[in-house]
Formats: C-alpha cells, sequence, structure tokens
C-alpha cells in the first residue's frame, strides 16, 4: 500500500486565536506537524487531515492546500507559476473555479488584473490538457482557489473549505450583529471550558442574542462536529473522490460519539425575539433540549441553580458601542451615538456587576464571568479586578476578553495577571 501523499496546508483562524488553534489541532490530529503562525497553523498533513480538520475545527475559518509558491515582478510571473500546477488533477472541465486574492506589500497596481492572470492559467491548463475549459462561479465554485501575494512572492493554494467554517449550517434565524460560531468557541477555549463538571462546570449566556454561545457551548458538551451539518469543497474535487468511503466512516464516527452533556446550559436575553431566535437555532443545532431558554435583563435574572458542588461560568458578549446599543431595562434602547452611548455603556457595566455580587457568589463551587469588550477600561466601570484579559477581534473590532472571580465584597485584591 502506497504512503499518502504529504499536504501542505494552513488552516486560517482570526487574530489572536493562533496559539488556542494550535491546540486544537493537536487534539484532531496527535501525531500531526503543526506550527502557529500569524493568522492560523501551517500543517503538514494527508488529505484524510484535510477532511478531519474540516469536519472537526471550532476555530478554523478554512482549510487551504499550497499548490506552488514562487517569485513574481508581473502579472505575466503569476500566469507562469499557475501554468505549472497540474489543474487536471483537481477538476475536470466540468467543475467551476473562482480565484481570490490576498495582498501584503504587493508591487502590483491591479489585484483584478493579478486574479485575471490566474484564472487565465487554470482555463487554458484545463483546455490544454481535455479540450474544455471550466466555467466560473462566484457562489459556489468545485474549486476555490487563493492567490496570496508578499512583497517578492506569490502561493496558490485550493480551499478547501468552500463557505467559511463559522457557517455550521444551523444559525439561520440572526440578530443585529451576530456574533460568529468560531469566535464563541475561541471565547469558550481561552476560558477552558469544555463542557464538563471539571472544565467550567455549568455554562450561562445572560446575553445570548441568536445563541451563538450557548449552541455552541451545548454542541461542546454533547460532542458533536461543528462540521457534521454542512458540506465542504473538498467533497467535490478529485483528489478526494478516492476517500468518499473514509469520509462516510469519519462522519459515522462522529455522530456515534455524540451523548447528552454532563452540564447544565442556560441562555436568556431581555428581547424575547431574540430568545425565539435562540430555540429555533439551537433547535437545528440538535442541541434544544439542553439548553434552558429564558427571557429576562441580565441585571435582574437571578443566578441559575446548580447541581451541588457545580462551578458556574457566565460567557458573555453584551452589546456595545460600536456594534449595537447596551439592551436592559436599566439602559433602554435609542438612537443614540457618542455622549449618550458612553453614559448608557457606564451604567449598564457597574449595575451588571453589582448584580452579579447580589446573585452570583452564594454557590460555594464559585462561578466565574467572562465577557468580551473593547473598552479596556472596563474593569474600572465594574469595579472589578481582573484576573486575566486574552485579546480577540470581533470582526474589526479589537476587544478583550475579561476573566472575573464572582466573591463576596470587593475583587480588587485580586492580582491581575500579565495580558
Amino acid at each position: 500500500m502506497s504512503r499518502p501523499e504529504t499536504l501542505y496546508l494552513f488552516v486560517s483562524c482570526p487574530g489572536g486565536v493562533e496559539p488556542l488553534l494550535e491546540e486544537e489541532l493537536q487534539r484532531i490530529l496527535p501525531r500531526g506537524r503543526i506550527h502557529a503562525m500569524r493568522g492560523g497553523c501551517s500543517v503538514q498533513g494527508t488529505a484524510e487531515d484535510v477532511m478531519q480538520i474540516n469536519l472537526e475545527s471550532r476555530l478554523a475559518q478554512r482549510v487551504l492546500v499550497e499548490l506552488i509558491e514562487g517569485g513574481y515582478r508581473h502579472e505575466d510571473d503569476l500566469y507562469v507559476l499557475a501554468r505549472r500546477v497540474d489543474w487536471d488533477r483537481w477538476i475536470g472541465p466540468q467543475h467551476t473555479i473562482r480565484v481570490d486574492t490576498t495582498a501584503q506589500r504587493s508591487p502590483l497596481r491591479s489585484l483584478n488584473f493579478a486574479t485575471l492572470r490566474i484564472k487565465d492559467a487554470i482555463c487554458d491548463a484545463l483546455r490544454d490538457a481535455t479540450g474544455e475549459r471550466p466555467s466560473v462561479d462566484t457562489r459556489a465554485p468545485d474549486l476555490p482557489v487563493v492567490l496570496h501575494l508578499g512583497e517578492d512572492r506569490a502561493a496558490l493554494y485550493v480551499d478547501t473549505s468552500g463557505e467559511p467554517l463559522f457557517k455550521r449550517g444551523w444559525r439561520v434565524d440572526k440578530g443585529d450583529a451576530p456574533l460568529k460560531e468560531t469566535l464563541a468557541a475561541a471565547m469558550l477555549a481561552a476560558a477552558g471550558w469544555r463542557g464538563t463538571p471539571e472544565t467550567g462546570g455549568a455554562l450561562h449566556d445572560p446575553c445570548c442574542g441568536s445563541g451563538t454561545i450557548p449552541v455552541e457551548a451545548a454542541q461542546i458538551a454533547c460532542g458533536i462536529a461543528p462540521g457534521i451539518q454542512r458540506r465542504f469543497a473538498f467533497e467535490r474535487q478529485l483528489p478526494f473522490q478516492p476517500l468518499r468511503a473514509r469520509w462516510a466512516e469519519m462522519k459515522q464516527a462522529a455522530q456515534a460519539r455524540v451523548h447528552p452533556p454532563a452540564v447544565p446550559i442556560f441562555a436568556s436575553d431581555v428581547a424575547f425575539r431574540m430568545v425565539d431566535f435562540a430555540r429555533r437555532n439551537a433547535e437545528r443545532a440538535g442541541v434544544a433540549q439542553y439548553i434552558q431558554f429564558n427571557g429576562g435583563d441580565a441585571l435582574e435574572r437571578a443566578a441559575p441553580k446548580l447541581p451541588e458542588g457545580m462551578p458556574g461560568t457566565i460567557m458573555m458578549n453584551p452589546p456595545y458601542g460600536e456594534r449595537i446599543e447596551v439592551r436592559g431595562k436599566a439602559a433602554a434602547v435609542r438612537e443614540a451615538s457618542g455622549s449618550e452611548q458612553r453614559d448608557a455603556d457606564d451604567d449598564f457595566f457597574p449595575r451588571l456587576a453589582a448584580h452579579w455580587k447580589r446573585s452570583y457568589t452564594e454557590n460555594p463551587a464559585g462561578w466565574t464571568a467572562w465577557l468580551l469588550c473593547p473598552d479596556m477600561k472596563l474593569p474600572t466601570k465594574m469595579r472589578l479586578k481582573e484576573n486575566r484579559r486574552v485579546p480577540m477581534w470581533n470582526g474589526p473590532i479589537e476587544c478583550r476578553l475579561f476573566r472575573f472571580d464572582l466573591i463576596k465584597g470587593s475583587a480588587r485584591e485580586k492580582p491581575r495577571a500579565a495580558e
């Protein structure tokens, strides 16, 4: 039996998530050669590894296979580089393609022209090999190709994921500013929450919106693979056709390991419409029966009752500033900006901290709160001392995931961990 071909992969992720992705990939591929780098992780793997990462990774955005890399000065150099790839090994003329280009310090004046030269090279190569040219499909191509241009080096990749991996297939109902599933998973990973009594215990999101955090948490607690409900571009690409039986085995194994959660999960929101959205998303994700949904203000709802000896984790992405306005009876929704928005934030967060101290400090096993926010002075506003802050990006917004251990009285005496 021949040894599987080694593929050079780039698994992309949002900025700041690279170390978490590296840890996750080590769990998915225990014998893999994985290295975190800016924007993701490099992996030396096989076609089976490509399928496994797409199915199992909660943190990755895309799984790219590097085809070729080389120097360039002009667009014609890119055409020559792309013609060196055996494109008929990946697709036939009946398949569709799309080329996307990213660049850092590229000297080329037109990235659109660079993209066109790569498309021409692929089409010309297929015509020479088969007598026909493939078509372009900008929505759902069989072969999404990514060209990355550096200052003097270019690299070509095949995107095996297709749609970005945060699209799990279950979120249809959305709020005003939905949190990506991959960021929710990164928040949980940064907190060390894995859905057991020993790794964070119960989970509560009192600003659940359309339910991304609790649904993601419930799937983790149930052992549900994030990609089990969706399709991938590699399923239509030629190198993976001999592995169709193996792909079916992977999905069957993922289905077989699903189990009821060992910890309770709670979700609430001041907007009953959003609670309904969250419940419907949870139903599509197969976890609605494991999440206790409620309406109610985050500033008023009492702490959930937990099993004796079980700790609890609050995980929140509250509405803020650039995203949407703070919701809640204590900070009524209104068309506001500038100083009015700052006043709303200044009112909401101190009252939230006071509510936590009243309602979440009675559990003997303790509650830990994690809050994603772009305001670096949030601990001062809340009059709490954080003991950890993790840099994260919510789309274009630079944020910190703050950790607060909820204890009676002031937490200001606790030492601050270095960022």
